[in-house]
C-alpha cells in the first residue's frame, strides 16, 4: 500500500512537472513571437523613414544608406498607398494581383487587423500610408503555440490513457485473484459433495436421482475450472464441437422452465474445432440464459450447428421481445443490460471467450421486435 501511495506521487509529480515544462515552453515561445514582431515593426518604421528621406531629399542628398534600407525588405509584404487611396508602391506581393482593386482593398484590411499602417509624412502632412503584414516565418510560428497546445492536449490524454488503464489492469488483477480464491473455495465443498454421493451409491437410494447428483457436481467441476482459469492464457484442444454444444444444451434443458420448447439442429458426424471446453461451455451457457430471460421463461429456443467449407456456425435462436438494431453492438458491452436484475456481463464475457482466446466472431444474425433474436457465433474449423 505504501508503494502504491509513492508511485501514485510520483506520477503526479511527473505530470505537474511535465505540466510546467510545456507551460514555459508555450510562454517562451509567445515572447519570442511578440519580440520577433516588434523587429518587424522596427523594420518597417526604419523603411518609412527612409522613404521619408527620399521624398524630402535634393540632388546633393546621399542617398546610399537610405537605398540600402529600403532594399532591405526581402520578406515583409507591404503596401504604400497614397492620401488619395492610390497604390504608390509595393514589395514581396504578387504584381499581377495587384491591378486588381479589390484585392489591393482587400489586402489593406488584411494588414491593419495584423499590424498597425505606418504614416509617411512630408513636413507636418501625411503624404502616403505603409500597410504592411506578417512576414512568412511570423505566420508560421504564429501558430507553433496552437501546435503546443495540441501537444498538450496529447500529452493529457496520454497520461490518462495511462492512468486508466494502470487502475483497470489493478482491478483485472483483483478480480482473477478473487475468482481463482472463488474457485479454491468451491474445491472443499465441492470434494465433501463427491463424497456423499459415493455413500449414497451405497444405500438404497433411487439411482436416476444419484445421477442428477453427479450431473450438477460434474457442473460444479466445470464452474470451479472455470473460475480459476480467470486471469490465464486459456488452452485450446481440438474437440467436437457438436458433443460439446449438446452436453451444455442438455444440462440446461433439463434444468429449465418446462414452458420453454426447446430444439436442436445438428449435421450428421463429428466437426472438430480448436476449443477450451469449459469456456466454450460457459459460452453456450450464457447465450441459452440469455435468450430463456429474453422469452421471460416461455417461448421456443433453438441451438443450430451449421458449416461451411472453413467456418462452424452456432446460433442460437429465441422468441423474445427483440433487440433494437441499435443495440446490436451494445448488447456485448460490460455492464449492459435491460433487465431490472443482472450485472449484463454473460454477453460480454461470450464475445470476450470466442472472440478473444478463440479468434472467433459472435453478432446479432437478426432480430424483431416482440418476435424474437438470433445469436451467432462463428468459430474456425481445426485442420484434419
Amino acid at each position: 500500500m505504501i508503494f502504491t501511495k509513492h508511485s501514485n506521487a510520483f506520477r503526479w509529480a511527473i505530470v505537474i512537472a511535465s505540466f510546467i515544462v510545456v507551460s514555459l515552453i508555450l510562454w517562451k515561445t509567445y515572447e519570442f513571437f511578440q519580440h520577433f514582431k516588434d523587429e518587424e515593426r522596427t523594420k518597417m518604421e526604419n523603411w518609412s523613414f527612409a522613404q521619408n528621406e527620399i521624398i524630402n531629399s535634393d540632388i546633393n542628398t546621399n542617398l546610399e544608406l537610405t537605398l540600402q534600407i529600403l532594399n532591405s525588405n526581402k520578406t515583409t509584404p507591404m503596401l504604400v498607398i497614397n492620401e488619395d487611396g492610390s497604390l504608390y508602391s509595393s514589395n514581396n506581393i504578387d504584381e499581377t494581383k495587384l491591378a486588381d482593386s479589390k484585392y489591393v482593398k482587400k489586402l489593406i484590411k488584411t494588414f491593419k487587423e495584423e499590424n498597425e499602417p505606418i504614416p509617411v509624412k512630408i513636413g507636418n502632412s501625411i503624404s502616403s500610408t505603409i500597410y504592411y503584414g506578417n512576414s512568412p516565418l511570423l505566420n508560421k510560428l504564429k501558430y507553433y503555440p496552437l501546435a503546443l497546445l495540441l501537444i498538450i492536449v496529447l500529452f493529457v490524454a496520454l497520461i490518462f490513457f495511462f492512468y486508466s488503464s494502470n487502475k483497470n489492469a489493478t482491478q483485472n488483477k483483483l478480480w482473477s485473484g478473487m475468482a481463482k480464491e472463488t474457485a479454491h473455495q468451491i474445491g472443499t465443498p465441492l470434494s465433501s459433495l463427491i463424497g456423499w454421493t459415493e455413500i449414497l451409491k451405497t444405500e438404497n437410494v433411487n439411482p436416476d436421482y444419484i445421477v442428477e447428483m453427479e450431473k450438477d457436481v460434474d457442473r460444479l467441476k466445470t464452474i470451479t475450472e472455470r473460475f480459476s482459469k480467470i486471469g490465464s492464457l486459456p488452452v485450446l484442444e481440438k474437440a467436437d464441437i457438436i458433443k460439446e454444444t449438446l452436453d451444455s444444451y442438455d444440462y440446461l434443458k433439463t434444468r429449465s422452465s418446462k414452458l420453454v420448447d426447446f430444439d436442436i439442429i445438428v449435421p450428421e458426424g463429428e466437426i472438430y474445432v480448436n476449443l477450451n471446453k469449459q469456456l466454450y461451455s460457459w459460452t453456450i451457457e450464457n447465450l441459452i440464459k440469455n435468450a430463456i430471460d429474453a422469452m421471460k421463461g416461455r417461448g421456443k429456443l433453438t441451438v443450430e450447428i451449421s458449416q461451411l467449407e472453413n467456418n462452424v456456425m452456432v446460433s442460437v435462436t429465441d422468441t423474445g421481445k427483440g433487440i433494437a438494431k441499435k443495440n446490436f453492438n451494445s448488447i456485448f458491452e460490460p455492464g449492459f443490460t435491460t433487465k431490472k436484475r443482472g450485472w449484463g456481463l454473460g454477453l460480454s464475457l461470450a464475445k470476450r471467450i470466442i472472440e478473444d482466446f478463440h479468434n472467433g466472431k459472435i453478432k446479432v444474425l437478426q432480430s424483431e421486435k416482440d418476435k424474437g433474436s438470433t445469436l451467432q457465433i462463428s468459430l474456425k474449423r481445426a485442420s484434419q
